[in-house]
């Protein structure tokens, strides 16, 4: 084959990935995608759910979702802000996780760095994320009231966009006696 024709044929090949990524359809999941079907929800494990509960310390990753993009709702919790923009946060299925509250399994924690940065008017607001998904473990310094904890996620979300939303459809409502009850919300 000649040179022309090897180059013709890698622009067709590397167009068509292109063209194919491009209508790659987008997965609507669910934090139960994101851990093994083995593995209790938290509301059957009882909150607070923590890492040290369960087995292989929530960092059984699910593979069948690396590198599709996905959109998934939770609550936002800022890493990296600037006032009210933030340009990175962690994603968690229920309010008061990591902060005040033990942290989730790191299957059930997703670091997302943002395409452009969101104007958030307070922490735990419910967003949805749309991104590729990428599993791997990631540690965040996260700055609370009482100091700095280090909190581990088993999925990143790069160049995500973010969307607010009014509910989680999947949310994890809290006990009576959390602290954080009043960032319920309420569902229709």
């Amino acid at each position: 084959m000649s040179n022309h024709l090897k180059t013709a044929a890698l622009a067709v090949a590397m167009f068509g990935s292109i063209a194919a990524g491009a209508s790659a359809e987008t997965a609507h999941i669910l934090w139960k995608d994101l851990r093994p079907a083995s593995q209790a929800a938290a509301e059957d494990a009882g909150l607070p759910m923590i890492a040290a509960k369960i087995p292989d310390h929530g960092e059984t990753l699910s593979l069948n979702l690396q590198d599709k993009t996905i959109e998934l709702a939770g609550y936002a919790l800022p890493v990296d802000r600037d006032g009210d923009l933030v340009y990175q946060f962690l994603l968690v299925p229920w309010t008061g996780a990591c902060s005040h509250m033990p942290t989730p399994p790191p299957n059930q924690i997703v670091l997302v760095t943002l395409a452009h940065p969101y104007r958030m008017s307070q922490a735990y607001q419910p967003v949805s994320v749309t991104g590729a998904l990428k599993p791997g473990m990631e540690k965040s310094q996260l700055f609370i009231l009482d100091g700095v904890s280090v909190i581990q996620s088993g999925y990143t979300v790069r160049r995500a966009s973010v969307t607010g939303v009014d509910t989680v459809p999947d949310t994890v409502t809290l006990p009576v006696n959390s602290p954080w009850t009043f960032l319920n919300k309420k569902k229709n």
